[in-house]
């Protein structure tokens, strides 16, 4: 028989904590990840304007809001 080299006994809760650390880490890059992707769409739709349907919209229901309080 060989002998058994002295290794501490292996924590179970250690090795969950290991596992929980990895699974945290994992979570901690796809948040990253998405976090970038949603400032590069944002950034896109700044840099879009508003279209001239919306604002005419926009200027229609101004009106109408003031011919409403002017009763």
């Amino acid at each position: 028989m060989t002998p058994k080299k002295n290794r501490p006994p292996k924590d179970p809760q250690a090795c969950a904590n290991g596992a929980n650390d990895a699974v945290a880490s994992a979570e901690d890059a796809t948040q990253a990840q998405i976090s970038r992707e949603l400032r590069q769409i944002y950034e896109a739709v700044q840099g879009e304007g508003i279209p001239d349907r919306f604002l005419d919209l926009l200027h229609k229901l101004d009106e109408a809001e003031k011919a409403q309080s002017g009763k």
